[in-house]
């Protein structure tokens, strides 16, 4: 049971989490609460569609082999973006997904399995080829596109990352399949236990069970999910998820491309395939349809999760009990406080995203050396929730306060990483530089918080600043000297937003007044309440 004692063995859950679920016809939202503090949010639009993890039936429609990539039509927007690692390398089997021929190549799911040396985990198998003949050699690592694949070709492919902002999504011709306590893929023969689970003697039972029933010697990597679950409750997950493939592999085979062959499971049954754990202690729904298909989902393939749902009948919205709005908001802005009174600024660009540390508020008691770490250590902690909750992605920066001792910097260090391991997204740390500077890497799949629930200031364009008014100011009146001058104008007026106007009375009123006698024009202000602030026109005459 979810909230029994743990069995011997089995690693003991370090934090209480809780889910909680806002469901209305607009939109549905998930919260995931760790200790009280919120860590992540999930959002499924009524508007928009999720697409990682939908497998489709695409066709090649350009090959660039310059970048060593190529365009597929998969029937979405914008044309899907297949780059030469995500192809399947041996070509007779890549055809054998669409014609029922046999798997073969490995890849690791999420950073669940120890990658090679290599940076990819390769464990391949023999494969017979379509019709009885004999396995054609494997495809070197290093072939080059041209290949592999040809335009016009059919292939079955999954999306591995959303589309972001104006580029097409990201697709991969290595399935995975997760399920409940397994992740299956057919295209590799990789056999993993997830990095998470580091009790050895876990480890140790949960590939054995593997072992056992997986006699075709397929791609599966056991999840955290799989933590103390019996040999027959694996074996089921298997033999679902099996099944599920041949599904696809004959819905794919009658698909004209484009077409999509499989969707992935709603917000809501993603809960329990994806977030439900031993950790669990409550999960908490608004709405009663949504709590009876939960209640149907738990009672027909998890009966101990029955008592962990709970239908939220309050009158304060769930969110706004909770104080999960408050926290959403926080999350969009860039400056984050920490408790001891310093602070991040987090800023986001499109190659990267930046974190500064700062004391800010706090000074310390006695030593500066002490002031910093204890800044850097809360930081550390905080930085890692900030990139769940916000789902940052691609590259990213820290830089941390300057320490002077490198025990400090291993403490700072080691904090980050323990904090980090919580996170569902495989992430990767570099060492601290003597500059207090931290490179790491996350998995992006999707849009991140901001991106999914802002858009471009109008005023601005993006980039956080305007112009000042006196900048503005300055620029209107340079210019009504040269027209004044060039054209000899008696009069011209300064049609402007009020903020504009007003600055020019306060501020520029010499200006103006030295512009008028030196050029023999009358310069008038008009405020004009329809233009917004920082906008103006000349008129002549």
């Amino acid at each position: 049971m979810f909230c029994g004692p743990a069995e011997e063995g089995v690693e003991v859950p370090r934090m209480k989490r809780e889910i909680i679920v806002n469901s209305s016809l607009v939109e549905t939202r998930v919260a995931v609460i760790e200790d009280g503090t919120l860590v992540e949010i999930l959002i499924d639009d009524s508007h928009t569609q999720n697409l990682a993890g939908n497998i489709y039936k695409g066709r090649v429609l350009k090959i660039l082999p310059g970048m060593q990539a190529a365009f597929v039509d998969v029937g979405l927007a914008r044309d899907a973006f297949l780059y030469v690692r995500d192809i399947y390398e041996d070509v007779e089997n890549f055809e054998g997904l669409l014609a029922g021929g046999d798997e073969g190549e490995p890849e690791n799911d999420e950073g669940d399995a120890p990658p090679s040396p290599g940076g990819r985990a390769r464990g391949r198998q023999a494969a017979s080829a379509p019709g009885g003949r004999a396995p054609s050699e494997h495809r070197s690592a290093h072939a080059s596109i041209e290949e592999l694949i040809q335009e016009g070709q059919e292939v079955l492919v999954q999306v591995a990352r959303e589309p972001l902002g104006t580029k097409g999504a990201r697709i991969t011709s290595h399935i995975t399949l997760p399920g409940r306590y397994l992740v299956y893929m057919p295209t590799e023969s990789h056999v993993g236990v997830s990095r998470k689970i580091e009790a050895e003697g876990e480890r140790s039972r949960l590939k054995q069970i593997i072992e056992e029933i997986n006699v075709p010697r397929e791609g599966v990597i056991v999840r955290t999910a799989g933590v103390g679950r019996s040999k027959s409750e694996i074996q089921a997950d298997f033999e679902f998820l099996r099944s599920t493939w041949r599904g696809v592999k004959l819905k794919g085979e009658a698909a004209t491309a484009p077409a999509m062959v499989q969707k992935d499971l709603d917000l809501v049954f993603r809960i329990f395939r994806d977030l439900i754990t031993k950790d669990v202690t409550r999960l908490v729904v608004d709405s009663a349809v949504e709590y009876e298909r939960c209640m149907e989902y738990t009672e027909s393939l998890f009966p101990e999760l029955r008592q962990l749902l709970f239908l939220y009948t309050e009158d304060e919205p769930i969110f706004k009990s909770f104080g999960i709005e408050r926290e959403v908001e926080k999350a969009l802005r860039s400056k984050v406080w920490l408790k001891s009174g310093g602070y991040l600024v987090i800023e986001q660009t499109e190659a990267l995203v930046s974190v500064d540390v700062n004391t800010g508020k706090y000074v310390g008691k006695h030593d500066f050396e002490e002031t910093i770490l204890k800044t850097n250590r809360e930081a550390a902690v905080e930085i890692a929730r900030q990139v769940r909750l916000r789902d940052l992605g691609g590259i990213i920066i820290i830089d941390f306060i300057d320490m002077a001792r490198q025990e400090n910097r291993d403490k700072v260090m080691a904090d980050l990483k323990e904090a980090l391991k919580a996170d569902r997204s495989p992430t990767n740390v570099s060492l601290l530089s003597e500059l207090g500077l931290v490179e790491m890497t996350r998995k992006r799949v999707r849009q991140g918080l901001n991106q999914s629930l802002s858009q471009t200031c109008a005023a601005c364009g993006g980039l956080g600043w305007v112009r000042s008014v006196a900048s503005i100011t300055h620029q209107a009146l340079r210019e009504v000297e040269w027209r004044m001058a060039r054209k000899a104008l008696p009069r011209i007026k300064i049609r402007a937003a009020r903020d504009l106007v007003e600055w020019i009375k306060v501020e520029e009123a010499e200006i103006v007044e030295a512009l008028q006698q030196r050029l023999g024009g009358e310069i008038e202000l008009l405020v004009e309440e329809s233009y917004p602030a920082g906008k103006y026109s000349l008129l002549e005459g």
